[in-house]
C-alpha cells in the first residue's frame, strides 16, 4: 500500500503567528498573495468559522483560471487553520471538484517571527485525474507563500 500524496512545507514568515493567520482570513490580503506565478485573486469570499466557507477565484490576463472551494474544518486563532481544498476550474461548481485537506500551523518563532508548517495531503483525486495540476501544487505554495511574506511587509 502506498501513502496518498501529501506536500509539507515549513517557513519562517517575519510576522507574528496573529499576522499570519489574518493573512490568511482578510479578503484584501489574501488579493495580493494566494495566486503562483502569475494568477491573481479577482475575488475572495471568505466565512469565517468552523464550517464555513472559503473560496478563491484567480484570473491571469487571458482571463478566468478557476480556483478554490473550501470549506472550514477547525480555526484555532493564530495557531491552526484546517481546510477541506477543493481546486476548481473556471466553470467553478458545474464542473469537477477536486477535494483535498489543507493545514496550516503556526507557532512563535525567535523575535517575532512564525514557525509556519503547511500540510495538504488527500491530493489523490487530483493527481489521477490532472496528473500535470498535481504535479505543481508544491512548487504553487512555494510561490505563494513568497507572496505572503512580500505582503505582510508592504503597505
Amino acid at each position: 500500500m502506498t501513502n496518498p500524496p501529501r506536500i509539507t512545507l515549513h517557513r519562517i514568515i517575519p510576522a507574528t503567528p496573529h499576522e499570519v493567520y489574518r493573512a490568511w482570513l482578510e479578503p484584501d490580503l489574501l488579493r495580493r498573495w494566494l495566486g503562483p506565478g502569475e494568477l491573481h485573486v479577482t475575488r475572495v469570499e471568505v466565512d469565517e468559522r468552523e464550517g464555513g466557507s472559503f473560496r478563491i477565484w484567480q484570473g491571469s490576463d487571458e482571463g478566468e483560471a478557476g480556483g478554490f472551494e473550501c470549506e472550514f474544518l477547525e480555526l484555532v486563532p493564530d495557531t491552526r487553520i484546517v481546510l477541506r481544498w477543493g481546486f476548481v476550474g473556471p466553470q467553478r461548481t458545474s464542473g469537477p471538484v477536486f477535494d483535498s485537506v489543507l493545514s496550516i500551523t503556526l507557532a512563535d518563532a525567535l523575535d517575532g517571527t512564525t514557525f509556519l508548517t503547511l500540510v495538504h495531503e488527500h491530493l489523490d483525486t487530483l493527481r489521477d485525474a490532472m496528473p500535470q495540476v498535481f504535479e505543481q501544487v508544491g512548487a504553487g505554495w512555494e510561490m505563494v507563500l513568497d507572496k505572503l511574506t512580500e505582503a505582510l511587509h508592504s503597505p
